[in-house]
């Protein structure tokens, strides 16, 4: 349970003291992080507390590609993949969000959401660290079978969840509400093929009691017209 927290804690845990933008195009944010974290792109590494430059990289065909530099963005440490991710409430500060790790590693970084920005990038993990990271937290984590920078540009991307079970993209970001509306649907009946649905029966709003009325009127009027012939 004191994980369990611990998890839920740390994945909204800011490891940053100050935010600087100076590109709105490739969404440059300078941060300070404060305690080791596990960032994995072809190969994953360790950052250790310091001041490091992330931004997208400047491709025409892919722009979820993440770069992380040292301060002075002389040295290139990592080249992540992901994918769009999206809140509905932007806040004036980056953000970065962590998975859950085994006790004794640092927290895995799971997505960065630029400062004012709607829209940030997901992380994308090599399997056999997607796949240990879903079992111990518990969640879904994206996954990729690239092995070199070149192959980031392309590679498909997939989901596993916590019992090793790997789901495409596209099946596993389909709402599940939906499908679960759609599955407890009872279809109507279908009129067969070229001949013409039956009409449906009106729903019965009239009431007897107007024509009784009228009825009581009628009769009383012929009963006074025969008094007067008389």
């Amino acid at each position: 349970m004191l994980r369990n927290v611990l998890g839920l804690i740390g994945g909204f845990l800011l490891l940053f003291t100050s935010v600087v933008r100076a590109d709105e195009y490739s969404k440059r944010t300078v941060v300070t992080i404060n305690e080791p974290i596990i960032v994995a792109g072809v190969e994953t590494v360790t950052l250790q507390p310091g001041v490091y430059v992330m931004k997208l990289m400047n491709h025409d065909h892919n722009r979820n590609i993440v770069l992380f530099y040292n301060e002075r963005e002389n040295t290139l440490f990592a080249t992540v993949m992901a994918i769009n991710n999206y809140r509905l409430f932007p806040t004036d500060k980056t953000v970065l969000k962590y998975y859950e790790t085994p006790i004794g590693n640092p927290p895995a970084l799971r997505a960065w959401f630029p400062a004012g920005d709607r829209w940030g990038q997901e992380f994308v993990y090599p399997k056999g660290l997607a796949t240990k990271i879903a079992k111990e937290t518990g969640t879904k984590v994206l996954t990729t079978p690239a092995t070199t920078e070149e192959e980031l540009i392309t590679a498909p991307v997939t989901e596993i969840d916590p019992t090793g079970k790997e789901v495409p993209l596209e099946e596993a970001y389909v709402e599940p509400e939906v499908n679960e509306a759609l599955a407890n649907a009872e279809p109507g009946p279908v009129a067969p093929v070229g001949e013409p649905r039956p009409p449906e029966p009106l729903p019965a709003t009239a009431t007897p009691f107007f024509a009784i009325g009228l009825f009581g009127l009628a009769t009383a009027s012929t009963g006074f017209l025969l008094r007067r012939m008389s």
